[in-house]
């Protein structure tokens, strides 16, 4: 069986039996591979980091990148970088649909997501269903803030659900793909995606990697889990 199928097996029963600390996961081959693939990435990617940027700026007034803080490795915090696929006041249109909408609400509570976004804008929906909102995230990984392939990153509030995982987390840069993204993304809770990043924490390997990044293009081709 290979790793991410034994990763669809992990469950939230068996969590606890993860050894609780872990070391820095890849070092410096992990590192060399990601400066290589961003680049790569950058340069292929241009036309489409162009095309976001203008339809961005055209269709949605406002900044053209959302810099939203996160935390990394090790616990240090640093920008994430996305195109902005929100309205510039998302924080009231989330507050006032979450008091509205008892369903949203519990939604939101389970899987920190909502399927039906009132912040997200038009070209925003179709940037995340793409997921070309995050190719700015290339960026981060030439900078060292984030990986290739690793959890995604979390914000302060969502460390706590982490609990015993934490030291698992912080052991890893955060992807911009990852075992979440392949397996089932916003379709699942908030507490699986916290199993697969320890799983993928304590089970790390370059071949791993190159599954999950062989799996990510179909994941985002044919998934309706973006949102």
């Amino acid at each position: 069986m290979n790793g991410m199928a034994k990763a669809n097996r992990v469950d939230e029963d068996t969590l606890f039996v993860l050894v609780q600390t872990t070391r820095p996961i890849g070092l410096a081959s992990k590192r060399v591979t990601d400066i290589i693939l961003a680049l790569c990435g950058i340069v292929v990617l241009a036309p489409f980091l162009v095309i976001c940027c203008l339809a961005t700026a055209l269709f949605s007034p406002g900044p053209v990148l959302f810099r939203h803080k996160r935390v990394g490795f090790n616990g240090k915090q640093f920008d994430c970088l996305k195109f902005r696929t929100m309205a510039t006041n998302a924080s009231e249109r989330l507050r006032r649909h979450l008091e509205s909408d008892p369903a949203a609400a519990a939604e939101w509570i389970a899987t920190r997501k909502l399927r039906n976004d009132p912040r997200v804008t038009a070209v925003g929906a179709l940037l995340r269903k793409s997921s070309l909102d995050e190719l700015p995230q290339l960026f981060n990984v030439l900078k060292g803030d984030m990986s290739i392939v690793g959890p995604r990153p979390v914000t302060e509030e969502e460390l706590g659900r982490y609990s015993d995982a934490l030291n698992a987390y912080y052991a890893c840069r955060p992807g911009i793909t990852g075992l979440w993204q392949v397996s089932g993304r916003s379709s699942t809770t908030f507490q699986r995606r916290v199993v697969l990043d320890s799983y993928y924490a304590h089970n790390w390997s370059m071949i791993l990697d190159a599954k999950i990044i062989m799996a990510t293009i179909p994941a985002v081709c044919f998934s309706n889990t973006a949102y």
